[in-house]
């Protein structure tokens, strides 16, 4: 192996693969990071950075950088489809962590960590057009070939190039499909005006007949017309999933009239769904947890080895979490097969219990609880519905087997 070859190559630059680059990159570690993609694009809607992910993007020193481009989130709350309150829970630093949450677009979050990465590493840490199409391994190296004709060398090969995972394909090649929840979402950010303070996420509904989530994930600008950017999602059960890929465009007629008259005293969401230009439509769709993400050097992360329903705001979060916890392994192993077994001994099990999860359990299930207790007529008081001790219940073992229950985040030693 040359000298120039670094000790890891990341397949990927996502969320994921880019925390990776700047962890090892803070461990004295030599990484470089492969995508497929030959331009960077401003691609899907909000996503939510858990105050466990925030830790661990503050401890990377970008958290500032970050909450520049983003909503802190204040609480949670869920509603009925008649819009009847039900429960609400203070989020973040609101609820006494020591962190934030953040809820940003995806594509600003993307910005901040590809340029720390390039600042930090050098313009050429990341390589575009450069997808995986084979990984080799001998004793001591791993060689990655690109479509492009380009070869990789390095120590360690990680899969972080997402659901669709090439890294993965090769490990398993006769995997098929992931499987479809029975969910289809569509998903769009419109200019709309605040809505119950400005910093409040919503959830309401049931998927039988049409559930939304609602948060605002830009401050207002010039560029919006002084208004924020709202993030909502549209989800509803049908028997067959739509395309199976993360950049479908929807038609509003595919989702009317199931949201249509959808309007509560503090938001009119058919309106705000009908403003929006661009409307993303893609599957609700998962894979069934590995026995293994680790052969000799080449391991998986973030979506490549544990894609989940993000039905608990917790996808992005766990991926940063795989990246800072192998960071620390290979830190203290060595960039040797050890440190991957290590790593996915830990983050195997606990990702997949949150898969799991989020299939049968997740926090939304508070709305599931509802509509079937109700049978989906309005109520005059929730109390009569179901306890708030219940309800509490379901989102507490929700945070402890995620790993964000605020004891064990504050007292954990640092994974780097």
């Amino acid at each position: 192996m040359s000298e120039s070859s670094p000790d890891v190559l990341i397949v990927g630059g996502g969320i994921g693969g880019l925390v990776l680059a700047l962890s090892l990159h803070q461990a004295g570690i030599s990484c470089r990071v492969l995508e497929a993609a030959p331009e960077v694009l401003p691609l899907g809607v909000g996503i939510n950075l858990l105050p466990h992910a925030m830790r661990e993007l503050s401890e990377l020193g970008v958290a500032n950088e970050l909450a520049r481009h983003a909503i802190e989130t204040r609480e949670l709350r869920y509603y009925s489809r008649h819009g009847q309150f039900i429960h609400k829970e203070p989020r973040g630093r609101f609820a006494g962590y020591d962190w934030a949450q953040l809820s940003i677009h995806r594509a600003d979050l993307h910005d901040v960590l590809l340029a720390a990465v390039r600042a930090r590493l050098g313009e050429t840490a990341v390589l575009l057009g450069h997808r995986c199409v084979r990984i080799d391994q001998e004793s001591s190296v791993v060689t990655v070939h690109c479509d492009n004709g380009a070869t990789h060398r390095g120590r360690l090969a990680i899969g972080a190039d997402g659901i669709h995972s090439a890294v993965r394909g090769q490990l398993y090649p006769n995997e098929g499909s992931p499987k479809y929840s029975g969910v289809n979402m569509w998903r769009g950010a419109t200019p709309w005006p605040a809505f119950l303070g400005g910093d409040i996420m919503t959830s309401s509904g049931w998927l039988t007949v049409g559930k939304t989530v609602i948060y605002p994930i830009r401050p207002p600008s010039a560029a919006t017309g002084g208004k924020p950017l709202i993030n909502w999602v549209a989800e509803l059960e049908r028997p067959e999933a739509v395309r199976q890929d993360w950049t479908g465009r929807g038609r509003l007629s595919d989702i009317m009239p199931a949201f249509a008259g959808l309007s509560y005293d503090w938001l009119d969401i058919t309106g705000m769904i009908e403003s929006t230009e661009e409307i993303l439509e893609y599957p609700m769709v998962d894979r069934d947890p590995l026995e293994r993400w680790s052969f000799g050097r080449i391991t998986l992360l973030g979506d490549a080895a544990h894609p989940m329903y993000p039905r608990g705001s917790n996808g992005a979060s766990q991926a940063i979490i795989d990246a800072r916890f192998l960071t620390g392994q290979i830190k203290r192993l060595g960039a040797i097969p050890d440190a991957l077994t290590q790593y996915e001994a830990v983050r195997n099990p606990a990702s997949a219990k949150v898969v799991l999860t989020n299939r049968t359990n997740p926090p939304d299930s508070i709305l599931r609880e509802v509509w079937h207790r109700s049978r989906g007529q309005p109520f005059e008081r929730i109390e009569d519905v179901i306890s708030p001790a219940e309800l509490q219940a379901i989102l507490d073992r929700y945070s402890k087997v995620a790993g964000f229950d605020r004891e064990t985040l504050r007292t954990r030693p640092s994974y780097v």
